[in-house]
Order: C-alpha cells, then sequence, then structure tokens
C-alpha cells in the first residue's frame, strides 16, 4: 500500500512539473522593491509567476550586497524593478549596470506609479532607450470619457481600455484576450516612444481623449500637456538586438490584488458592471517579458541541388552531387532547393511556426547585395516546427554567396541565419558542343560551306592542266 501512496505522489508531483511553464532564458527572478512597499499586496502576482516555474528573490535597493553579476556572469535572468520611494535605486542598479544586465540577455519589468516621483535614474535609462517620460516626474494620465465610476467618479484617473489589437497586420498579437475583456489602468505614468527606433513597440495605447499632465498644477484646464490621445503608450516595449526584453509598465497597482479581479463600470452611457482581466493581462505580459513566449528557434537549415544537368559528371569533387545536404560549393544555373525548420516555445514546449497572413518569411541569396530575396513558403509542419522551403536558380555569377533568412519581428526574437556556399563558374568540359545549339547552325553552316568551297578551289587548281604549243616549250598565251 505504501509503495502505491509513493507512485501517486511521484506521479502527481511529476504532472506539477510539466504543467508549470519555464523560460527559456531562465527562471531566476529578482524582485526590487522598497522595505516599506507591501509584499502582500502583490500575492496574486507572486502566484501566478511561482506557478510558472519561477524562482522570487526579494530584495531591496539599499541592499549593499545586492549584485546582478556574480564571477563576470548574471546572477539573475530577470528582474521586475518597483518604483522606489526614495531617489534612486542604489549603487548595485544604476543605469549603466542595468544596461549591462540587457547586453547579456537578462530580462526587465519596470513599473512606474504617479504617487512617486520617477527616479533621475530611471528617466536615464529610458531616455538611453529612446523612451521619454515627462519632465515633472509626478504626471498622471487621466481620462474624462473612459474611467471607473466606482473607483474614481471624481478624478477620473482610472483608465479603462479595451485589450489591445495587434502593432500591424504582419504581427502576432500576444496580449489581445477577449473583446469584451476590461484592463483598468490606475493612476499610471505614460510615456512617448522614438519613432525611429525598431527596437520599440507599444502594447496598450492610451484612448484618444486621454492626456497626461501634472497633478499638482492647480489650473483649472491644462494648456500644455505632456502628450494627449495615442501618443501617450501606457505599456511600451524595447527588445534590443541580442533579444533581451525590457517593459515599461506605466501603473504598477495594475498588478496589485485589488485590480486583478475588481468590478468597475466605465462612464460610457450603457455601460454594465464588469471584472477587469488585468490578472490575464499581467500573466501575457510577464510571459512575453521573462521569454515565455514569442521565442524562435532554428532547428535546421538545409540546402541541396534540386536537379543535375545530365552532363554533369559525378566524379567530380568541385560539383554538388544531386542528394549531397550542404555542400560547399555550386555551378552557376544549378537549381537550388532551400529549406529551415522553425519553432516558437509557447509558455511550456515549442509549437510549430504559424506566420499571420499578411507576413512572409524571405530567403536572400547575396554577395555584398542580394541577387535574389525569394518567400519561404510554410511546405510541411511537425508535431513542434514548420518547415519552409524554396527553389530557385543560382545567377550566372561566381563567387562567394550567402545563404541569408533575416527575420526580426515586433515581439519576436531575431533571427538572423547565414550559410556560405562558393559559386563556381562552367569547366572547360561542361560547355555544351556548338552543334547542340540550334542558333550556331547558321554560323557552323557557314564554315561547312567556306570550308567546301576552299577546298574545291584547290583541287581544280591543282588537277587542271595547264595548255602547251606543239614544238615549242613554252606555255601558250590565251
Amino acid at each position: 500500500m505504501r509503495w502505491l501512496f509513493s507512485a501517486g505522489f511521484l506521479a502527481l508531483t511529476l504532472l506539477a512539473a510539466w504543467v508549470q511553464a519555464l523560460s527559456t532564458s531562465g527562471t531566476r527572478l529578482l524582485v526590487v522593491l522598497d522595505e516599506s512597499t507591501e509584499k502582500g499586496s502583490y500575492s496574486k502576482f507572486w502566484e501566478d509567476l511561482e506557478s510558472r516555474g519561477f524562482k522570487l528573490s526579494f530584495e531591496s535597493p539599499k541592499n549593499e550586497k545586492l549584485s546582478l553579476f556574480q564571477h563576470g556572469a548574471r546572477a539573475y535572468d530577470h528582474i521586475i524593478l518597483f518604483p522606489p520611494r526614495s531617489k534612486g535605486l542604489g549603487p548595485a542598479l544604476t543605469p549603466k549596470l542595468l544596461l549591462q544586465f540587457l547586453n547579456n540577455a537578462g530580462n526587465i519589468l519596470l513599473t512606474l506609479s504617479s504617487n512617486f516621483p520617477t527616479p533621475t535614474a530611471i528617466s536615464s535609462l529610458l531616455l538611453e532607450l529612446g523612451i521619454n517620460l515627462p519632465s515633472d516626474r509626478t504626471s498622471l494620465v487621466v481620462d474624462h470619457f473612459n474611467y471607473d465610476t466606482v473607483s474614481a467618479p471624481e478624478k477620473h484617473d482610472v483608465v479603462l481600455l479595451p485589450r489591445p489589437g495587434p502593432l500591424r497586420p504582419d504581427v502576432k498579437n500576444y496580449f489581445g484576450g477577449r473583446d469584451t475583456d476590461v484592463i483598468a489602468f490606475p493612476r499610471g505614468v505614460g510615456q512617448v516612444l522614438e519613432n525611429t527606433s525598431p527596437h520599440l513597440a507599444p502594447v496598450l495605447r492610451a484612448p484618444n481623449t486621454a492626456y497626461a499632465y501634472n497633478p499638482k498644477d492647480e489650473a483649472d484646464t491644462v494648456e500644455d500637456p505632456f502628450a494627449v490621445g495615442q501618443q501617450l503608450n501606457l505599456v511600451s516595449t524595447m527588445q534590443a538586438r541580442n533579444s533581451a526584453r525590457f517593459t515599461v509598465l506605466g501603473s504598477v497597482e495594475m498588478l496589485e490584488d485589488t485590480w486583478f479581479n475588481a468590478k468597475v463600470k466605465s462612464s460610457r452611457r450603457d455601460a454594465k458592471q464588469t471584472t477587469t482581466a488585468n490578472r490575464a493581462f499581467a500573466a501575457e505580459l510577464s510571459a512575453w517579458t521573462f521569454m515565455e513566449t514569442g521565442v524562435l528557434k532554428v532547428n535546421k537549415i538545409e540546402h541541396s541541388l534540386k536537379s543535375i544537368n545530365p552532363g554533369d559528371k559525378p566524379g567530380n569533387d568541385s560539383l554538388a552531387r544531386l542528394g549531397d545536404l550542404n555542400p560547399k560549393i555550386y555551378r552557376v544555373k544549378n537549381d537550388v532547393i532551400f529549406t529551415i525548420s522553425l519553432s516558437e516555445y509557447s509558455f511550456t514546449h515549442y509549437v510549430p511556426l504559424t506566420l499571420p497572413a499578411s507576413d512572409t518569411l524571405q530567403l536572400e541569396f547575396s554577395m555584398l547585395s542580394p541577387f535574389h530575396r525569394l518567400p519561404l513558403r510554410p511546405t510541411q509542419t511537425t508535431q513542434n516546427s514548420t518547415i519552409f522551403t524554396t527553389t530557385f536558380t543560382l545567377p550566372d555569377q561566381h563567387g562567394i554567396f550567402n545563404f541569408r533568412v533575416n527575420y526580426k519581428r515586433p515581439f519576436l526574437t531575431n533571427i538572423d541565419e547565414k550559410r556560405t556556399v562558393t559559386v563556381r563558374h562552367f569547366a572547360h568540359d561542361e560547355w555544351p558542343r556548338s552543334w547542340k545549339i540550334s542558333g550556331g547552325w547558321p554560323w557552323i553552316a557557314g564554315v561547312g560551306v567556306t570550308i567546301a568551297g576552299w577546298v574545291g578551289f584547290v583541287g581544280v587548281w591543282l588537277w587542271s592542266e595547264p595548255a602547251f604549243e606543239k614544238g615549242k616549250g613554252k606555255k601558250r598565251q590565251w
């Protein structure tokens, strides 16, 4: 009976471990919050993170022993920064060290609040990344048309929003949820992104009627707001070249237990009371930030000849033979087939990559610049991968070429894969004979006629006897 109980307990343990989501970049999570911050206010958020396999370490920014690196390597895989009540984050969390953490493929979730002034160090860090905050450091986002009448009937500083839509038609939406979901954004700080950076992407934008202002201003009207409408980003993301992720959450109160399942009612006419979707949105946002979603993996890359010229000699070592995978050398005008297998990580396991209908994966065959830029079509799907394939004819140009797949989209890790090959010219015994080329037949006929005419003329000249007069040994002139 005891062994049966042990077997059942082991099975339950394995099942629980299998259900847990594991980040592709590690499970060590540092949570930086002030000692005076009420840790218990975010208990549901901690439970969600721990249920997904993260090992949480709570530290104060004032801790002198805190260090993001140990023996030259990251001491943590991810960081959550809560708004400090002091003027800074301490010597262990300077902007330089946080950027170094990002450069070492660490991920950061930064939270803000209008209840506490934003430290200058955080503003400087965000400015380095192309994210601008209000200069007054106490800015607040309000909306007089989309607010919660239950918790903010007068100040209108609890903004109610629907789930965000896709950023572009060719970008997958990881934060969509249901159309009926409502997100509460209480007393938050808005951000403005630089338009020139391809690494920045907004997740949640403010409604058209929202604006940011300094609540310390006692004027009845706001003459010069920091930003208005969808210029304001309530949740912003940055993905670096090494695919490290940085997320700015403008309202730390969104993560509190109070707002995870709060009852809210919009100020719009005929609005009904509903439950917020903050908990699901926080789970999706933290999952993306900590590399549980949107992570691409290249399983294998193959290229080979699609067909072979009947005149090619298989014994030639400098020639790619039919059936050889990933040869180092091809010949001009060879027909080539290229395949790449891709997977996407989704919380617990890899699944086949599915592209949006308006998006295309492309292959570049380039020397200094692309000679071909071709779409890769999905031709096969396995249990955890999608195989993309294309075929083409090599250009009539010899040299060193690259098969390159450069796929970079918002909210997806970057793919930049190269395979270098040599493309040689025709060998002297690989050119087709002249009589096999129909366009050369007139020239061949001309050469034949010329030779035949010359031979005929020489024959006539040699075999024609000259005439002589009788009795004289001289030639007779006619």
